[in-house]
C-alpha cells in the first residue's frame, strides 16, 4: 500500500514514502550485496598476494586498485561508459561475443560498483593480513599444511576483523555510490536507479518531502554502518595478542 504524505497540526508535511519510492531501496541493497560478495570472492586472494607476495609489480597493482579511492566518481564513471559503450572495441566485443549489455543495465553497476567499491574491501584486508606474525604461517607450512588451508585456518580466522571491517565499508559504499552509477546506470527507473539517484531526482523534481525520506534513511544508514564498524574495531583491539 502506498504511504501518503500527511499534514500535522503545525501545518508541516510529514515525510512518508509511497510505494514507488521503496523500489530504488531495494535495488541499492541488492547492489551492494552483489558487489560485496563478489568483491569478497575478489578481495581475499589479492589482498594475500599484496600482503605475502614477493612480485615486484605489488606496488604498481595496489596503486591501481586504490586509484578509486582519490579519483572523482565521475571520472571513473565516464571511463568505464566508454569502454563498455557498444561503439568501443570492448563494448562490441562483450556484446558480439559474450551477449553483455554492461551500459545503463545492472550487470554494468555491478561491474562498476565492483571496481569502485574495492579498495575499501581491499585495504582494511591487507593490512589485517599484513599484521599477522610471520611464524604463523611459517608454523602451519612446517606442519605440511597446504595453501588453501593455511588461508582457511590461519590467516583469515586471524584476520577476520579486518574482512568484517572491508565487508561492512565496501557494502555501504556501494550504498551510497554516486557519481558511477550515475554514469554507467543512467539512472533509468526500475533498473538501475538507486537510492541515491532518486533522492537527485527528488531534488531535481523540486520535491524536497521526498528527497528528505530518502536523505534520512540514508543517513541513518551510515550512522549504523559507522557504529558497527566501531565495535568491531573495539572487539579487535581487546582481542589479546
Amino acid at each position: 500500500m502506498a504511504g501518503q504524505g500527511q499534514r500535522n497540526g503545525g501545518g508541516h508535511t510529514v515525510i512518508a514514502l509511497q510505494a514507488a519510492d521503496i523500489q530504488p531501496f531495494w535495488l541499492t541493497l541488492k547492489l551492494a550485496t552483489i558487489t560485496t560478495l563478489v568483491l569478497i570472492a575478489l578481495a581475499i586472494p589479492l589482498a594475500r598476494w599484496l600482503a605475502f607476495g614477493r612480485s615486484p609489480l605489488r606496488p604498481v597493482v595496489e596503486t591501481l586498485c586504490n586509484l578509486p579511492l582519490v579519483l572523482p566518481p565521475t571520472v571513473l564513471g565516464f571511463y568505464l561508459l566508454v569502454s563498455f559503450s557498444p561503439v568501443s572495441f570492448t563494448g562490441r566485443w562483450l556484446q558480439d561475443v559474450l551477449g553483455l549489455k554492461l551500459v545503463f543495465t545492472f550487470s554494468g553497476l555491478v561491474i562498476g560498483s565492483v571496481i569502485f567499491s574495492l579498495p575499501f574491501m581491499l585495504q582494511p584486508l591487507v593490512a589485517a593480513f599484513r599484521q599477522l606474525p610471520s611464524n604463523l604461517i611459517d608454523a602451519a607450512r612446517t606442519l605440511g599444511k597446504s595453501e588453501s588451508t593455511i588461508l582457511t585456518r590461519v590467516i583469515l580466522p586471524n584476520a577476520r576483523a579486518g574482512l568484517l571491517s572491508g565487508t561492512v565499508l565496501a557494502f555501504a559504499h556501494t550504498v551510497g555510490e554516486f557519481g558511477v552509477v550515475l554514469m554507467l546506470g543512467g539512472g533509468v527507473s526500475g533498473d538501475t536507479q538507486v537510492a541515491s539517484i532518486a533522492l537527485y531526482r527528488k531534488v531535481e523534481a523540486l520535491d524536497y518531502a521526498g528527497a528528505h525520506s530518502y536523505a534520512l534513511v540514508l543517513v541513518s544508514f551510515a550512522f549504523v554502518v559507522l557504529l558497527l564498524l566501531r565495535l568491531i574495531q573495539s572487539r579487535g583491539e581487546a582481542r589479546p595478542c
